[in-house]
């Protein structure tokens, strides 16, 4: 059966505090209260730098049974890097810790510069060399430094979401490679500053809401909500909405089902975790 699990990006900002959180909660504390409230989290402090086992091991305990993190990669492989040149960056990256996660490690999310044009021989190698189980992920891992594992994390299927922001990517030949690849191409709502791909590319849907009309702020419109909800619940019933610009209608990986991961970005105003839940309570009428 189809997981749809909708959450946010990140969980620690000040704004948050006595609004969000509870009054008096300890900040350390934060993580236990917003695994509660939402069934996925976007760890987005691995973007910005490496992270150590320990956190990872941290981060797996404070969160309840069934929950899972979406880990951002680091921007030193797609931002300084620009994927090329992986075998070793890719390879510290994941024997950094992240496979600590263990069952709860979600998507691994790659966000790509707005500056980052399409070049297919560039995306096709890197779409190539992702892991596709713990299994793959260890054996690139260990070639920096050993890494323990258990038997069910090796047959862990790993997915992998890929977000673009340069209209050069409006091409249908990125999303026949995406879909030979099984990549999600992510369904990027930024307030009109980028190209929105809403094409079926994965087993899985991978969607992630920057902000309406206020890139990074602003709460979402109860119409807004509506549309999404409506789209959400078409991706996890198998299909492809009608009413939606697709740059390649045909092919789409067929399904009974699919699963959907939606994360609410529009965190300044502390207006995520509300839309989440509003979307959540729509979804579940």
């Amino acid at each position: 059966m189809a997981r749809l699990r909708i959450g946010i990006s990140g969980w620690s900002y000040r704004p948050w505090q006595k609004v969000f959180y509870p009054a008096g909660l300890p900040t350390d504390e934060e993580l236990d209260f917003a695994s509660r409230q939402f069934p996925t989290i976007e760890l987005n402090a691995s973007f910005y730098r490496l992270q150590t086992p320990e956190s990872y091991r941290d981060w797996r305990r404070r969160t309840p049974p069934g929950f899972v993190f979406a880990v951002k990669a680091p921007r030193f492989l797609t931002h300084v890097k620009r994927l090329k040149d992986m075998r070793e960056p890719l390879s510290v990256f994941l024997a950094s810790g992240v496979l600590e996660l263990g069952d709860k490690l979600g998507p691994l999310l790659w966000q790509l510069p707005p500056n980052f044009r399409y070049d297919r021989a560039r995306i096709e190698a890197f779409m190539t060399d992702l892991p596709r189980c713990g299994g793959d992920a260890l054996a690139i891992a260990r070639r920096h430094a050993k890494v323990k594992s258990t038997e069910a994390f090796r047959r862990q299927r790993l997915r992998h979401a890929l977000e673009v922001r340069h209209p050069s990517f409006l091409d249908a030949d990125f999303i026949r490679l995406a879909r030979d690849h099984g990549v999600a191409v992510v369904v990027s709502d930024g307030a009109g500053r980028w190209p929105m791909i809403q094409d079926v590319t994965a087993g899985f849907m991978y969607v992630r809401l920057h902000g309406e009309s206020k890139l990074y702020g602003g709460r979402y419109s109860d119409a807004s909500l509506a549309s999404w909800a409506e789209k959400v619940d078409t991706w996890r019933h198998g299909a492809q909405p009608d009413d939606i610009a697709l740059l390649l209608r045909r092919g789409a990986p067929r399904r009974r089902s699919r699963d959907v991961y939606v994360y609410f970005d529009n965190d300044t105003k502390v207006d995520a975790p509300f839309d989440a839940h509003r979307l959540i309570e729509r979804l579940d009428r």
